[in-house]
């Protein structure tokens, strides 16, 4: 059968993924209706399909048995007891192959395998830390992805795609951060490039704030517009739109609030950036541990900053939980300025210093319902990640799964290609 071709530009070239134009087979109408009620849990059988679809059944038929010859769906006996004939279940089949995901700190990273469904397979916590430059932790990162790989009994040439998130500024379209502070090394590194060639599929790369957006707005019923906002090695935001789409601005800097000017000034408290008072320089991880003398790691323990501070703050010592709060109403005027301009449902507010106490989320609370004008609080939502460290991942997934089962990816797995 044939169709209007499309252009993509990866395909596989020897033993690399290089990113050459090819063309491949446009998909009919038709198949992607089908996959994508399946997909979306919307119709598990060739009658739903039909009904929801408005396709006649001969053609549903025809797609459906297209996509299981290809490995892409399976249809299986309905567990459930009926008379007669047991019902038969389409669903997504295991062979038709896994996303790969890693959400990197500057200190320790998450990485997760998930299949097409989103189902996360094995996750763990790498503590590979983002200093040492982007050769050693794309390779430690790449190791553990392909040991969770074999853990899960997955083929790794059939990874469809695969997500990093960095805590910097990222240029989406190029895969690559963009003078990125405390990170020697990775600015213009190509880093989805390097991804391409070692999992030979698609690669995105994109800021860790817009990556725990995502996942928690994956979460969230009618939760959507939102703003996360992530206090780790620095302050970043990430947007999600009504219709569940990231907002990355023109060129991929849309959110990057840690480096705005906090209100309170910050006096002379010089930020990396060579600014003073920015937002990351007063009210983020490292800068709350060193008000306190606390070091933000050692040698055996590279999270020991916040073991301490989360044992002072439980003890309720005093200049911990003021530290907390502190940081807490800096972030909070920012973020009332974020509620004013995107007058989001949900504000999230992640971070290791998030999860410690209340004090944190209580002081943005406070700000952002003094500052904020009724019309844009009276129904908004402020809180933590429901996915806690893990909703990078979770975004990661979601990303790229719908790079998966865009029409280029969707194209790339009829013609057998990852």
């Amino acid at each position: 059968m044939d169709h209007p071709a499309i252009r993509v530009t990866d395909v596989h070239k020897g033993d690399g993924y290089e990113a050459d134009p090819v063309l491949l087979p446009s998909v009919p109408v038709g198949l992607r209706k089908v996959l994508d009620l399946v997909v979306s849990g919307e119709a598990t059988s060739r009658a739903e399909i039909a009904r929801r679809s408005g396709l006649v059944r001969t053609t549903v038929g025809k797609q459906v048995d297209h996509l299981v010859a290809r490995g892409i769906l399976e249809e299986l006996e309905s567990s459930e007891s009926v008379r007669g004939r047991p019902p038969r279940v389409l669903t997504l089949s295991p062979r038709a192959g896994t996303v790969a995901v890693a959400d990197v700190d500057t200190l320790a990273s998450q990485v997760a395998i998930a299949d097409l469904t989103g189902r996360v397979l094995a996750q763990e916590t790498v503590g590979v830390r983002i200093a040492t430059g982007p050769e050693t932790v794309l390779e430690t990162v790449t190791e553990r992805l392909m040991a969770l790989l074999a853990q899960c009994g997955r083929d790794s040439g059939r990874v469809r795609a695969v997500v990093m998130g960095l805590p910097a500024p990222v240029d989406f379209q190029r895969g690559c951060t963009v003078r990125p502070t405390g990170m020697p090394g990775w600015g213009g590194y190509p880093v989805a490039d390097e991804l391409r060639k070692r999992f030979r599929c698609p690669a995105l790369v994109d800021n860790d704030a817009n990556l725990m957006a995502l996942g928690e707005a994956g979460q969230e019923q009618d939760g959507t517009p939102l703003v996360c906002i992530k206090i780790s090695a620095g302050v970043g935001a990430g947007i999600v739109t009504a219709e569940g789409e990231l907002y990355r601005g023109a060129d991929g800097a849309a959110g990057d609030i840690g480096h705005i000017r906090a209100v309170g000034g910050g006096g002379d408290v010089l930020c990396s950036c060579g600014n003073d008072g920015c937002l990351s320089a007063l009210a983020s991880r490292p800068a709350v541990l060193r008000s306190l003398g606390i070091p933000e790691s050692t040698d055996e323990d590279p999270l020991h900053g916040v073991r301490v501070l989360a044992e002072r703050v439980a003890d309720n010592e005093p200049n911990a939980v003021r530290a907390l709060r502190q940081a807490g109403t800096d972030v909070g005027e920012i973020a009332a300025m974020l509620v004013s301009m995107f007058n989001p449902r949900t504000l999230v507010v992640g971070g290791p210093l998030s999860e410690l106490r209340d004090d944190l989320l209580s002081g943005v609370r406070a700000v952002v319902y003094q500052r904020g004008l009724a019309l844009a609080t009276s129904k908004m939502t402020i809180t933590t990640p429901r996915l806690g460290e893990s909703a990078g991942i979770h975004g990661g997934i979601a990303l790229a799964t719908r790079e998966v089962f865009s029409a280029q990816g969707v194209a790339r797995m009829m013609v057998g290609e990852p």
